[in-house]
């Protein structure tokens, strides 16, 4: 009865193509809660679940596995299990007058560990087992070893997605008088509050000197946490960074990719990231160009038939080009020149975010919103029986300049849309929160906070939850900068 409860994840790695077809069949019959805890993954992306230094080499990790060693390191954990506080150990081994017992058991192990060629290395171990494993209650306990994080887990949640949190949500009209009540100015206390807060990790890998190169802005850093791990390259122990994390959807664990802009000597590990994550679709809401400052890099070909760009091992093309009133639509083809195995990939580009403040309407960012997701559904099920992830596809990459402003305003609005749709309740303080604690400073300004609830709001209007529009005049946008 405690099996489903006690499993946390489990990972099917380099799954063969006979098992993903009924896999995906199958999976649809049990629990969701067990449904969204396994994973089926490359080779190159377990590193993302396991820390390296908990993977053997052959694996991806740094672990040299001596199974003679492990073996030894079992028996002398064992024998010494009163140190770690294991009275039930203690129970079996010893009696109430602490004399041997079993030791036929014992001296089995022991045959075992010779054929093995273990006791020669451990003789320790074998003077402890022969001596009677006798027990001393005296012997101080040692510390347990905490267990390293997982590079993806969010920690927040036993599902490790955005869910419903009642003490928090309100139905969208209690939301429509909360905002009312609140007026700009309280929503600006609210966010300003949340702001405050100190942050949810730390940022180490940010801060090694080789990856401060990586970072576009000095002030912006990358959680260690929930950091997207790049393959590494034997060459260069740092390659595995990449100004990014995964964020949470609503029911879907790392739904989004937040990250910067790609500077002009990390497009490479930009595409190796779309590339490893099996990436159908990268949302851009900045321009290359804003404020008379380079925000983002040109890191696909601009036009059709522009010439190629090569990013080391990376090919990219530009095979149609459809430009909408607010956006534009890009179809790239991705090429990986070491194994030429090509994949398509849709760029979303949003072009109506003013270069200070936020639109002054959301119909626009709620129509790019959902064309963006029929896109993801789309080419998801092209896909096929070669995506065997969670059924809403792998992550979207979404990015502005620094990765954390426009980008955090996309997904809380994708996240309580979702919510809104299927619940009826909003919760957007609750949902920047959780962003927040995955992807450092999300939510900029003020004005994206308020523009959130304004949106939000303009949906529900507009999709049948509300009847009539508010007064909300006393929300209207003012000027700020991204």
């Amino acid at each position: 009865g405690g099996y489903p409860a006690k499993l946390k994840k489990v990972l099917i790695v380099t799954a063969p193509l006979w098992f993903k077809a009924p896999f995906k069949i199958l999976r649809l019959f049990v629990q969701e809660k067990l449904r969204d805890r396994v994973f089926t993954i490359s080779l190159p992306q377990l590193i993302q679940h396991i820390p390296k230094e908990s993977l053997p080499i052959h694996l991806g990790g740094t672990v040299n596995v001596e199974h003679s060693k492990w073996l030894a390191y079992c028996l002398n954990y064992m024998t010494n299990s009163d140190k770690y506080g294991s009275s039930a150990m203690s129970d079996h081994i010893c009696n109430s007058n602490n004399t041997k017992k079993d030791i036929g058991a014992d001296t089995k192990v022991i045959n075992l560990l010779k054929e093995n060629n273990v006791i020669e290395e451990s003789a320790i171990v074998q003077d402890n087992l022969l001596s009677g494993w006798t027990c001393n209650t005296t012997n101080s306990k040692e510390e347990n070893s905490p267990m390293p994080p997982s590079s993806v887990s969010s920690g927040f949640s036993d599902d490790d997605s955005l869910r419903c949190d009642s003490s928090q949500s309100l139905t969208i009209s209690q939301f429509v008088e909360y905002v009312v009540k609140k007026k700009r100015a309280g929503l600006i206390k609210e966010y300003e509050e949340i702001k405050t807060r100190s942050p949810d990790g730390t940022f180490n890998s940010a801060r090694v000197r080789p990856n401060l190169l990586k970072n576009r802005y000095t002030d912006v850093l990358c959680y260690d946490h929930t950091r997207v791990l790049l393959s590494q390259s034997e060459k260069d122990p740092m390659s595995d960074y990449i100004h990014a994390n995964f964020v949470d959807g609503y029911k879907q664990k790392n739904a989004f990719i937040s990250t910067q802009g790609p500077l002009p000597h990390t497009c490479a590990d930009f595409w190796r990231m779309v590339w490893e994550q099996q990436v159908l679709v990268i949302v851009m809401t900045t321009k290359v160009f804003e404020c008379g400052k380079i925000k983002c890099e040109q890191y696909w070909p601009p036009e059709e038939l522009s010439e190629d760009q090569i990013y080391q091992n990376f090919k990219v093309s530009t095979k149609s080009l459809s430009q909408f009133d607010n956006f534009a639509v890009t179809r790239l083809e991705l090429t990986n020149t070491d194994t030429n195995e090509i994949r398509q990939v849709s760029h979303f580009r949003f072009n109506s975010w003013p270069d200070f403040g936020v639109p002054q309407n959301a119909v626009a960012m709620l129509d790019f919103l959902e064309k963006v997701r029929k896109c993801q559904s789309s080419m998801l099920q092209d896909l096929g029986d070669k995506w065997a992830g969670h059924q809403r596809g792998p992550p979207i990459v979404v990015h502005c300049s620094a990765g954390i402003g426009r980008t955090g305003t996309f997904c809380t609005l994708d996240i309580c849309i979702n919510r809104l749709e299927e619940t009826s309740t909003v919760d957007i303080k609750g949902t920047v929160e959780r962003i927040r604690s995955q992807r450092a400073y999300s939510i900029q300004t003020p004005e994206q906070y308020v523009f959130c609830h304004l949106a939000l709001i303009e949906y529900a209007l507009a999709n049948g939850f509300l009847s009539s529009l508010p007064d909300l005049s006393d929300l209207k946008p003012q000027e700020d900068s991204d």
